[in-house]
């Protein structure tokens, strides 16, 4: 299933959250699964748009032919609200500024849902899995820093900066781990107390521009 995953821009903790279904149960690259037919079931009731021979044999298209989808735009307020402003910078106006509004919608079904916004990303330090100049969907969470699933991608509010890393538990009580994907020198590891940290997101997915 990580091709499914990663193809869908889902998040693997709500992939297998909402399917019950434990990550043990799929061999190799996760594209041939050792399930029974109930949890089969489960799986094609959740995501009715996987190719069920696909799902057993991980052979031929990995989605059915009717349900492939493509984000499009629109100005009718179908799927999420899209702001033409950096993450890094500018994001603020969407909260901050009553008068901001959306440059348009996109609607793409895997992320239409409540709470979801779009926006830009820039810098380099989550590429390969985000690149600059990509569009990020994101939700805001009230959940505990300190309870959020650690190794998912966040996008983090400070009193001074915002960036998108993922989250890992630190040794140091009070303190989380920032990761970049990059590995390269400039890209290091923080460590930030959870004080400092005023909002944060679920970052759901990504697309590259196209428009």
């Amino acid at each position: 299933m990580e091709k499914y995953i990663k193809n869908q821009h889902l998040r693997k903790i709500d992939f297998f959250k909402k399917t019950g279904i434990s990550p043990s149960n799929f061999k190799g690259e996760g594209s041939k699964s050792e399930l029974g037919g109930d949890k089969i079931a489960k799986i094609l009731s959740v995501y009715s748009d996987i190719n069920p021979d696909w799902l057993l044999t991980g052979q031929g298209s990995m989605l059915r032919e009717t349900h492939l989808i493509t984000p499009s735009t629109n100005l009718d307020r179908r799927g999420a609200p899209y702001y033409n402003v950096d993450f890094t910078g500018g994001f603020d106006l969407i909260f901050n500024d009553q008068s901001t509004l959306p440059a348009f919608y996109i609607d793409f079904t895997p992320y239409n849902k409540e709470g979801v916004i779009w926006c830009n990303l820039t810098g380099h330090s989550m590429e390969p899995e985000l690149s600059n100049g990509d569009i990020i969907a994101m939700k805001e969470l009230t959940t505990p820093v300190a309870y959020l699933p650690a190794g998912e991608i966040y996008g983090i509010v400070t009193d001074e900066y915002r960036t998108v890393k993922r989250i890992a538990k630190s040794p140091k009580e009070g303190y989380v781990r920032l990761i970049p994907t990059n590995h390269a020198p400039e890209y290091s590891e923080q460590e930030i107390p959870i004080s400092m940290i005023k909002r944060i997101y679920a970052v759901m997915g990504s697309i590259r521009k196209f428009f």
